[in-house]
């Protein structure tokens, strides 16, 4: 895999150690240094994080807090639109004399090409009972989890009737929507996986046919935060965007309604995309690294992150939070093979940039 373009990439590695004395609280130090000074005991433990830091950092002061022994995390955060790029062409560049212990991506499709290129670790995850099949690696070299939803987010002022709701992403292209829905362009993030899951659900001439379509009717925006923002002020009716960032506006008190799509019997059901962790093949910190990873993985963990601001979704059936996010009634999801969806990534990638070269 040939390293992904990123530039500008800037870095924040925030250390967490937690003493032995009930008399001292948690000790945070930001460091700015190399790869030659991360910690080498094994009690320490680097992650490379895509989720976002004042999100990650209070999981990992509670992973600290729940040892039993003096511990240590170095988190590295890409501060940058395209965070996940940047790790990940990180962990390509490190992969001759890794640094990166854990690496915990908000997304899925690059932690599959990671795995397909052979720098993840095989590995039994400590997961709850009935964990979807498709959440985890068929070699056990990621797992997914708190997962965000693609969804249809609604200005109720300009369509205020739910009868009148689109209730499919296939609505993107009916003409009565015409240059007024919205979608991200699909070159990056949780809308490019969206599209190469499609390519391996419904035939690659199909989808590659349906974006000609959508660039043709949708109006395109450079993210999903730009559709969700667009749809509540009112620029176009509805668009597609991921739960976190619809559940923003809604609780701005936007008059916005959110649709999970696709839920009638003849359709696939609505596409959830998890974060996902794993662990480098050979990982410097081995023991620490298994033990945070199975602590983030938790039900605990997840509900955690179900009750943050991006109302992310539980795959744990022991997660005893529901997300405000969710409607009332059962979701069906969509059933993935993500593995397949990452095959080819370069090739399709150079297919969709040219129905969307701008």
């Amino acid at each position: 895999m040939k390293p992904l373009h990123h530039s500008n990439l800037q870095v924040t590695k925030r250390r967490f150690t937690l003493a032995k004395s009930r008399f001292t609280l948690p000790i945070w130090s930001l460091l700015f240094c190399t790869a030659a000074c991360v910690p080498k005991a094994e009690r320490d433990v680097v992650v490379y994080s895509a989720l976002d830091e004042q999100f990650a950092t209070p999981i990992f002061a509670a992973y600290e807090r729940s040892v039993d022994h003096e511990t240590g995390i170095v988190g590295k955060f890409d501060v940058e639109s395209t965070k996940t790029v940047g790790l990940v062409n990180q962990i390509l560049a490190e992969q001759n004399a890794p640094v990166c212990d854990v690496f915990w991506n908000n997304e899925i499709m690059h932690t599959v090409r990671l795995q397909k290129l052979g720098l993840l670790k095989p590995r039994t995850w400590a997961v709850a009972p009935g964990w979807p099949s498709d959440m985890i690696a068929s070699d056990g070299t990621w797992c997914g989890f708190a997962a965000r939803a693609r969804v249809l987010l609604i200005n109720t002022d300009m369509i205020p009737s739910k009868d009148d709701y689109p209730t499919s992403v296939a609505d993107l292209i009916d003409p009565k929507w015409k240059h007024n829905c919205a979608m991200a362009r699909p070159l990056f993030g949780t809308t490019a996986t969206h599209f190469a899951v499609l390519r391996v659900r419904d035939g690659h001439d199909e989808t590659l046919e349906f974006l000609k379509q959508i660039h043709d009717s949708a109006v395109v925006l450079s993210g999903n935060k730009q559709v969700a923002l667009a749809v509540s002020s009112g620029e176009v009716a509805w668009g597609l965007t991921d739960t976190d960032d619809a559940i923003i506006e809604k609780d701005q008190l936007r008059k916005v309604a959110i649709v999970f799509p696709d839920q009638q019997p003849d359709q696939p059901g609505t596409l959830r995309i998890p974060n996902t962790l794993a662990i480098l093949k050979d990982a410097p910190h081995p023991v620490a690294a298994e033990s945070l990873a199975d602590y983030l993985v938790s039900a605990q963990t997840e509900d955690r992150l179900a009750m943050g601001d991006s109302s992310q979704l539980p795959i744990s059936r022991d997660s005893e939070y529901r997300p405000r996010v969710m409607p009332k009634e059962p979701v069906r999801w969509m059933k993935v093979d993500f593995e397949a969806a990452a095959e080819g990534w370069t090739e399709w990638a150079e297919e969709v940039m040219a129905v969307f070269p701008d």
